[in-house]
């Protein structure tokens, strides 16, 4: 079952929180999201203050790298376990993350980039480098670079926005997320939604260019192109289509947030399928910003998301632990049982191959 009419994705504008807006603003901010939150666990968000240029530029690295030859672009391809630079298609599978199994499906096509911070950004800490690589960068995209980095610091901005929308909306002290992110692993995955010349695929079957996943941190910022491909679980196990409106962000709220919430906040499963016309397969592309919080934090079940007597559905992790076991799902292709029942069995009860 696909698309029904009636799923939506709000917007909400978070121009008060962004441009100093008055105290009546915030909180009817504060209010819609936490109302989207609650409901879908995607929002459109306006207002967030990156200028048209920054998106224009990110969109121009983004063609500048993947435009090279797939050789080229497998010589920035890093160790297994390093999060960081050149993913090639066919080499993950994002469904095992959260502990689903599909023998006969192929592994996702899209193909990535990814950059984030390291330990030389926290001197004064140490941090283990396995979590907080170096980035690498192509020097035959000299473009790249400055328009990534760019990129990586609005987004970077906005999330903490965000953090502070999050606790004013869940009854908050200001900061209080603040233990938890002032050494957040943070990383922007760039992806190609398109096979290069070359890689042999068939156009039948289960065709996934990025399998059904929940993201795995705290909040999700995505710069996307506005072609249908990305597909949102609504609460009656159908896949709707979403793109990005005309200058919006998507956002949407990671596992750690479920878990912070007890689940009152959603961690919306989503996947990628995009279209095939006339046998080949429309290209697509989009920048994930994840905002994961800090390797050492621990994550647990907040006091105002809990009534007396409400059971607490996750015991407390940190944040390394869950990123870990969800990387070794995706990447290391080794399913995921890691306090994943409950997604998986979302996973199961939905139009799975619709």
């Amino acid at each position: 079952m696909t698309a029904t009419s009636t799923f939506t994705v709000p917007t909400v504008d978070i121009a008060p929180y962004v441009s100093g807006g008055s105290a009546e603003e915030k909180a009817a901010v504060a209010r819609a999201l936490d109302e989207a939150a609650r409901t879908v666990g995607f929002i459109q968000i306006q207002g967030h203050g990156i200028p048209a240029a920054l998106s224009d530029g990110l969109a121009g690295a983004i063609d500048e790298f993947f435009g090279l030859p797939l050789e080229t672009k497998k010589q920035y391809r890093q160790p297994k376990g390093v999060n960081r630079g050149y993913t090639p298609p066919k080499t993950e599978r994002l469904s095992l993350s959260l502990g689903v199994e599909k023998p006969e499906r192929m592994n996702d096509f899209f193909e990535a980039f990814n950059v984030g911070v390291a330990t030389s950004d926290f001197p004064g800490l140490s941090l283990p480098e396995s979590v907080y690589p170096e980035n690498v960068w192509p020097a035959e995209a000299p473009g790249f670079e400055p328009r990534v980095e760019a990129w990586f610091a609005a987004a970077s901005a906005v999330g903490r926005v965000l953090l502070r929308i999050f606790e004013d909306a869940l009854g908050l002290a200001p900061g209080y997320f603040a233990p938890f992110t002032d050494h957040s692993i943070d990383v922007l995955r760039i992806n190609n939604y398109a096979l290069p010349d070359g890689l042999d695929v068939t156009l039948e079957g289960d065709l996934v260019g990025m399998g059904e996943h929940t993201d795995f941190g705290i909040v999700t910022l995505l710069w996307a192109d506005r072609v249908a491909g990305l597909q949102v679980l609504g609460s009656d196990g159908s896949w709707n289509d979403v793109m990005p409106e005309p200058g919006a962000l998507l956002i949407n709220l990671g596992d750690l947030t479920g878990r912070w919430t007890n689940e009152n906040w959603k961690s919306t499963l989503h996947r990628v399928k995009p279209p095939v016309i006339d046998g080949t397969i429309r290209r697509r592309r989009s920048a994930a910003f994840f905002l994961d919080g800090n390797v050492d934090a621990t994550v647990s079940t907040l006091p105002t998301c809990l009534t007396p007597g409400e059971p607490e559905l996750y015991a407390p992790i940190t944040v390394g632990d869950h990123i870990t076991a969800k990387l070794n799902g995706s990447r290391g292709l080794v399913r995921n049982t890691d306090g994943t029942e409950r997604e998986a069995a979302r996973v199961e009860a939905s139009a799975y191959r619709g």
